[in-house]
């Protein structure tokens, strides 16, 4: 069975349903969950959104578009689709390259790392191009917003669903706070995001956005729609199940539209990509594109924040190239109010359930886990004063512990491994001094941080599942 239960507030860890065990204890603080970062102002629950200024207005601005899609005649959707981006580690590109002359990862990456630097992406726009004229990517003849249905496992072994729809989004600078972003970008990224949208002019991976919607009462606007025929089905490498259809359906598109048009969304992921989209956008209208021209838009993916399915897991940190702390720098979180305790672990794989029974209890506290692969889990706590607790940990552990300021994180000296079991392996494997194993944020702290015009630490959210490459593009074409 699938649940659509609510799992906000869940304290779930990447914890394979198999055995618990003890582990390396380390400095943990409580989290105080469902509290702002900062005091923030009363929200206007209820009422239509409002731009700055305090008239209300149109906020999120969003009209269906015509997908350039796979045709399923000609190719099977699970041998195209591929991983986001931004989570294909280096070595695994030459897979998903070789699975099939047609896979979409041919036209977000190159196959080798050593080849980024050097590529225009001339040659992505000539696939596309090649691709269209072949008739393997097809342009749907109308416009449509497009549903998607994930089914997915979580790390504790319940299996949900999330539902959420593709839509043309207006860009807007953050300045207007319809958009609102939860986390700093990096320059690199940007530029190489940029060259490629030049060359192809064609949003290739869609930025995922979170709106609130905590009665739910949306989705009914959208969801019969997976039940059209003409749905394509898919099972992506992380065994989640995509169920992809299009919605035309006047009344629900409109209803949506209003839905939206009072509110402001969230970045979940895909901060590059959109700060990419609006650079696009601007040096194209001062060379005299019109206000209304294809780029002014976005293909974005949205969800409900507060919806039965909707997961958000916690990104741990490993520290690396770094001198392990000593006793006496530990000393300084104990005079500061934690408390700790150790637990035994004798190998990776029993981290993520000791987690769990653990770690995740913790979740109204400050807290985190420290492992430096020693066979002690040194857990870390102490009351919540009102901060988020990933904040807290990296100003009294990353920076008091360890030394190492914002800057020197976003410059590698900390890694985010993709799960709790990966962390434990890559610290064992000699990748890393000393792992960080925190509890994730709610939707709430999300929405709190960002509606008080604030930022996260870099890789403090995980919206699990995400959105696959390759289940459908959008051009830079006139719609009509």
């Amino acid at each position: 069975m699938w649940s659509r239960r609510s799992q906000h507030g869940a304290r779930l860890h990447d914890r394979p349903a198999q055995r618990a065990a003890g582990g390396p204890a380390l400095p943990v603080r409580t989290r105080n969950r469902g509290r702002p970062a900062r005091p923030v102002g009363a929200r206007n629950r209820g009422r239509p959104a409002q731009r700055p200024g305090g008239s209300p207005s149109l906020m999120t601005d969003i009209q269906p578009f015509r997908a350039l899609r796979y045709d399923p005649s000609r190719v099977a959707l699970g041998d195209v689709i591929a991983p986001v981006y931004d989570v294909v580690a280096p070595e695994d590109r030459a897979l998903y390259w070789d699975r099939h002359p047609h896979n979409a990862l041919r036209l977000v990456l190159t196959r080798d790392v050593a080849e980024e630097a050097d590529t225009d992406y001339r040659e992505v726009a000539e696939t596309i191009a090649a691709w269209r004229a072949e008739g393997v990517l097809r342009r749907d003849d109308e416009p449509a917003f497009y549903v998607l249905r994930q089914r997915f496992t979580t790390p504790d072994g319940l299996g949900l669903e999330r539902v959420g729809f593709f839509a043309a989004l207006a860009l807007e600078d953050y300045a207007a706070r319809v958009v609102r972003p939860h986390e700093r970008t990096l320059e690199g990224p940007k530029a190489d995001r940029l060259k490629i949208l030049r060359a192809t002019r064609t949003n290739l991976s869609a930025v995922f956005m979170l709106y609130e919607d905590r009665d739910d009462k949306l989705a009914q606007a959208y969801e019969s729609a997976l039940d059209d025929p003409s749905a394509l089905r898919a099972v992506d490498d992380g065994g989640v199940e995509q169920t992809l259809a299009p919605l035309r359906d006047p009344a629900a598109v409109a209803r949506i539209q209003a839905f939206l048009a009072e509110r402001p969304v969230v970045i979940a992921d895909g901060h590059h990509r959109y700060e990419t989209a609006l650079a696009h956008r601007d040096a194209l209208r001062e060379q005299g594109a019109p206000a209304d021209h294809p780029s002014s838009r976005l293909l974005t993916y949205f969800a409900n924040a507060f919806a039965p399915g909707s997961l958000l897991l916690p990104i741990h940190r490993l520290v690396v190239d770094t001198p392990t702390p000593d006793e006496a720098a530990w000393d300084r979180l104990t005079r500061a109010g934690w408390q700790s305790r150790e637990l035994a672990v004798e190998d990776a794989e029993q981290v993520p359930a000791l987690l769990e029974a653990e770690l995740a209890p913790l979740a109204d506290r400050y807290a985190f886990a420290a492992d430096d692969a020693s066979g002690r889990l040194v857990l870390w706590s102490r009351p919540a004063e009102g901060e988020l607790s990933v904040r807290v940990i990296h100003d009294e552990v990353l920076s008091g512990v360890f030394g190492l300021d914002a800057e020197a994180v976003r410059s590698g000296a900390v890694a985010f491994p993709k799960s709790a079991l990966q962390t434990a392996k890559d610290l064992r494997g000699g990748r890393g001094q000393v792992a960080l194993y925190l509890n994730p944020l709610s939707p709430d702290d999300v929405f709190r941080v960002t509606e008080a015009g604030e930022t996260l630490p870099q890789k403090s959210t995980f919206f699990h599942p995400k959105i696959p490459t390759g289940l459908l593009f959008r051009v830079h074409e006139p719609e009509s």
